[in-house]
């Protein structure tokens, strides 16, 4: 049933309308699958299967910039737009940073199959990395790219970029280019990071076993043309983006990061959260020791069941100086060294925030099918006293995804001014319709409130395209505009002549994935 049509019913019936224009789906079901959700009631739009982006009655949107579009004279926006960031200019300005996380051959470069051309290796690794737009709002409101702008840039696939470090990484200083870009964080000093996360897709993964290396089979081939070792990859980068200077983060760990949450504490000192998004891999704190730099500090992993802090500086544990030589190697198998001290397996922890309101920490924990939970949740810890330098903490499930909750696979978070928790959920499209997702439709985004009427209600405020995933959700400082990525439209398509998406040009066109900026009452309501 269209969202039109359950209103239009809901007043024959004489049901009152609920405030800010949501259907009240809590009528229809209730969520009873755990003590988090007991009482939740879910809102919102219907579930839907549509090839469009769909959104509550009291919000519209707007293409702010898709795939291909030109940002200078040499440069054109990425593919597969993933975190969006924004770094306030003035009032009516500011510098907007997007990932550009992983290309589609058959779009991007046209490969079809077989062994690829350099030609084509080298449009895809383009097409990753992140791009800086400069932004504009008009006098009606709206946001619009400064095309031409002269802070307008992208890094690639092919940028070098030097390691945050006093070793060499794996025999050099630097990197080509940064890949895999997932999620991401802003430093009090309005660096951007971004965070590498499926590298392997690119040039395999090292694999160390009796003291040998070895490496895996990357999926995109470009270790055919460039020999880059995977070790140069899997790293959080910081991103000036005013001048494009990157360099890549050593200290904080490699593995395959979702994001890079940052905290200030009272002393200038920087306290960062991410997560490894892969099944059973762990999350990561990192605390600098010094103001406003992230080249030195500790690294810690988290044990759930000790609830603590696990130090990853090999000076902290016998253990680790036993299976390691260097601090630099456990940085670069930080994976390898959280599992060994005993650091808690995860449901693919992804994005992190913090509560505006509690200064909890929010982890979303998409799912782990290895161990038969589909739908994941979304993890909330308490730092003892309030303190992110603590090593001890309390934590609990605060929503838990599945058909009685109305949503799965909880992926990017953020906090409205309100302190309302908005989500999107990651599922794979070749998933759509098949058990046990087949009550879900297409990904979504969704919000749960903390206050006001709808308090302790969840509401989906949208529906993807076809395949696609809603990605990097980002208000704007004065809370009347959110910024919305469409990732991977269309992604399953088989070929140019058989398309699964269109959007968002529509009329059989190649789908395109694009940064979205919405806007209406529905988001003045919550300022």
């Amino acid at each position: 049933m269209l969202r039109r049509d359950f209103l239009n019913f809901l007043g024959k019936v004489g049901v009152v309308s609920l405030p800010l224009g949501i259907a009240p789906f809590g009528l229809l079901s209730s969520c009873s699958n755990s003590k988090q959700t007991n009482d939740l009631k879910r809102l919102g739009i219907e579930p839907s299967t549509e090839d469009n982006l769909i959104l509550i009655d009291g919000l519209d949107y707007e293409v702010l910039c898709a795939w291909g579009d030109s940002i200078n004279n040499v440069d054109y926006f990425g593919y597969n737009n993933d975190y969006t960031a924004f770094i306030p200019i003035d009032n009516d300005s500011a510098i907007f940073w997007v990932n550009h996380e992983y290309p589609k051959p058959l779009f991007v470069s046209g490969y079809q199959g077989g062994l690829k051309t350099k030609e084509q290796v080298d449009k895809e690794l383009y097409n990753v990395g992140g791009s800086i737009l400069k932004i504009k709002r008009t006098q009606a409101g709206k946001w619009k790219v400064v095309k031409g702008d002269k802070l307008n840039k992208r890094i690639t696939g092919h940028t070098k970029i030097p390691f945050y470090w006093d070793e060499a990484i794996f025999g050099k200083s630097a990197a080509m280019g940064t890949l895999g870009n997932c999620s991401g964080g802003v430093t009090p000093w309005g660096t951007i990071l971004t965070c590498e996360e499926n590298y392997d897709a690119f040039y395999g993964e090292a694999i160390i076993q009796d003291g040998e290396r070895t490496t895996s089979d990357p999926f995109l081939q470009y270790n055919k043309y460039y020999d880059n070792p995977p070790e140069h990859y899997g790293w959080v980068v910081e991103v000036n983006p005013l001048t494009g200077e990157s360099k890549k983060l050593v200290a904080l760990g490699r593995f395959m990061h979702e994001c890079a949450t940052i905290q200030e504490l009272d002393d200038g000192r920087l306290v960062v959260y991410t997560g490894d998004d892969t099944n059973n891999q762990c999350l990561y704190k990192f605390i600098s020791d010094k103001p406003g730099s992230l080249k030195e500090g500790k690294l810690y992993v988290a044990s759930l069941e000790q609830k603590k802090w696990l130090s990853l500086d090999i000076n902290d544990n016998e253990a680790l100086k036993e299976h390691f030589k260097t601090q630099t190697q456990v940085q670069i198998r930080t994976r390898e060294a959280a599992h060994f001290i005993g650091a808690t397996p995860l449901d693919r922890p992804e994005d992190i925030d913090i509560d505006p309101i509690t200064g909890d920490v929010f982890i979303s924990l998409t799912n782990n099918k290895d161990k038969g939970n589909a739908h994941g949740s979304i993890l909330k810890l308490h730092e003892k006293e309030g303190d992110k330098s603590s090593l001890e903490f309390d934590y609990e499930h605060f929503l838990t995804g599945g058909p009685e909750s109305g949503f799965t696979c909880p992926d990017n978070l953020a906090f409205d001014k309100k302190g309302n928790l908005w989500f999107t959920t990651d599922m794979s499209g070749y998933l759509v319709g098949v058990p046990p997702y087949e009550s879900f439709g297409n990904n979504g985004l969704f919000v749960f409130f903390r206050s006001g009427p709808h308090q302790g209600q969840l509401a989906q405020i949208a529906s993807a395209p076809v395949d696609a995933e809603l990605t990097g959700p980002t208000f704007s400082p004065d809370g009347k505009t959110l910024f919305l990525s469409v990732q991977h439209p269309g992604e399953y398509s088989k070929s140019l002549k058989d398309l699964s998406s269109d959007w968002p040009d529509k009329n059989g066109a190649i789908p395109k994935p694009a940064v979205v900026s919405i806007q209406g009452p529905f988001l003045d309501s919550l300022v």
